[in-house]
């Protein structure tokens, strides 16, 4: 509540430029959602523009039309979040498959993907577009093998922001821990 009422004091004077500093820290997961409502309002209906500062990433694929990516203060990158996330290898199809006998077709028809026996998958690397899927699905229809469950994995802000700062995710959860 407190928070909706910063935002509302701040629109008292009509203003076209508004800067939010953080304006999700702390709340709930439905107040948070309710807070993306009321800037994705001011923004298609009043058109103030918006500068954002956010430590929480899916905020910002959520919410902005472009993102600077900061690291110790230094700007590392810069654009939409579909352009980031092009800059980031990681994507991949993973394709789950019912026995360890069509696992094993499967794996010799892409000697690219990393097996996971346990899991009976293979994680085939790709951007997740249309053609690609089709072109996985095209070999393995070719091949008569039938696989069980497809997802598509594609990088995420997280992604970009390891990528692009060069820390691991490891190295980020020790230091917030310290």
């Amino acid at each position: 509540m407190r928070r909706k009422l910063d935002l509302a004091m701040t629109l008292v004077g009509d203003p076209r430029v508004i800067f939010l500093d953080e304006p999700t820290t702390g709340l709930d997961p439905r107040s948070r959602r309710t807070m993306w409502q009321l800037i994705r309002d001011l923004v298609e209906t009043d058109r103030v523009t918006i500068f954002l500062t956010t430590q929480y990433l899916e905020e910002a694929d959520q919410l902005a039309d472009r993102i600077a990516v900061l690291d110790g203060g230094r700007l590392v990158a810069e654009g939409t979040a579909e352009e980031l996330k092009r800059r980031v290898p990681g994507g991949y199809i993973r394709l789950q498959f019912a026995g360890p006998h069509e696992l094993d077709a499967a794996a010799r028809l892409f000697d690219t993907a990393e097996r996971n026996d346990a899991a009976l998958s293979l994680h085939i690397p790709g951007d997740g577009s249309t053609p690609t899927v089709r072109a996985v699905l095209d070999v393995l229809d070719t091949a008569s093998v039938e696989a069980r469950q497809l997802t598509v994995h594609t990088p995420d802000l997280d992604d970009v922001f390891f990528a692009l700062t060069g820390r691991a995710k490891s190295e980020t959860t020790e230091e917030s821990a310290a």
